[in-house]
């Protein structure tokens, strides 16, 4: 906080406005967040607020009491819209009422000036969804699901602290909504990498949490308020079984090079194929549990080259490579 006071100080006559998450892109609640607020302001700045994690926010606090200036708020995970859903991005910008000025205006409200949307409804097929689970929900029911987010992510947080290890806790000792699982130390030690980990999960049915980010070699995890108890006991089940695969390739009892980890994930075209190769088991390998068995979900691909598709483009003419 010293060192925060102590910049902004120094750059208060360049300084505009400084930019947070809340709960923090770490996964915990900032306990310092309103006495950030007051160091911005002091100078003459503005806060803009980050809304991607207000579902932990709903019910409980929100941006206005806290002291951000601007926020927008996601529409995806709070109010029920596909991640992703009608963007690019969707959902109002709120601000505080001496930025009531400047908002976005529209020639169909009188003032064009500002206007930046042609839509200035927003987006009708994704509206209305939102619209009715916050009717549905009610005032009572957006605090429970705000309160079960939290309540799941530090579930998981105290079942896998003893295998992975969780990387960051608030000043109480408890995550937010979500939570950084550390796989730094498993690399060091196994060759096992957080995206081996990541692709492995396929095999069990998950999609992949959120891969390197906001720290590089870990998983950050955020069940929300969707998932069931008995949905988290599968996954803590699923995690604490790739826990024990991993200990097999760190105790020389799976190979480092051709292992379950390494290989996944593994689509049906290969586990029914003549050709089987491994040192594992085809069962091991596509069912690796029961409730894995009772409820398959089959990647339609093997892994692929990672960021390297990403960063290269080959150029193709009537189908071949040149």
């Amino acid at each position: 906080m010293a060192d925060l006071r102590a910049k902004a100080e120094e750059n208060k006559d360049d300084l505009a406005a400084l930019m947070i998450t809340y709960p923090s892109t770490h996964g915990i609640f900032e306990t310092e967040i309103v006495e950030i607020c007051h160091i911005i302001h002091a100078c003459g700045a503005q806060v803009y607020m980050d809304g991607a994690n207000m579902n932990a926010q709903v019910g409980l606090t929100n941006p206005g009491f806290i002291g951000a200036d601007v926020c927008h708020l996601n529409l995806h995970k709070t109010f029920a819209s596909p991640h992703g859903g009608g963007g690019p991005g969707v959902g109002p910008i709120c601000v505080a009422e001496h930025l009531v000025p400047f908002l976005p205006g529209h020639k169909l409200f009188g003032n064009a000036a500002n206007q930046v949307s042609g839509a200035p409804f927003g987006s009708a097929g994704i509206l209305p969804i939102t619209y009715g689970y916050i009717h549905m929900m009610g005032t009572e029911g957006l605090t429970r699901a705000t309160k079960i987010a939290i309540l799941s992510a530090n579930y998981l947080a105290a079942s896998l602290k003893d295998t992975y290890g969780i990387v960051y806790r608030g000043a109480t000792g408890f995550v937010g909504h979500e939570m950084i699982l550390e796989c730094r130390k498993v690399h060091e030690e196994t060759g096992i990498s957080e995206n081996d980990i990541a692709k492995r999960l396929m095999d069990y049915g998950y999609h992949a949490p959120t891969l390197s980010f906001p720290v590089h070699g870990t998983l950050m995890i955020e069940p929300t308020e969707s998932e069931s108890l008995a949905e988290l006991d599968n996954f803590v089940h699923v995690m604490l079984t790739i826990w024990d695969e991993i200990q097999e390739v760190k105790n020389g009892e799976a190979d480092k090079t051709d292992n379950v980890l390494v290989n996944a994930p593994h689509p049906e075209y290969e586990v029914v194929g003549d050709n089987w190769e491994h040192c594992y088991t085809r069962e091991k390998a596509a069912y690796p549990i029961e409730s894995v068995r009772e409820n398959k979900f089959w990647i339609n691909v093997a892994r692929v080259d990672n960021t390297l598709g990403d960063r290269k483009l080959l150029p193709t003419r009537y189908g071949t490579f040149e």
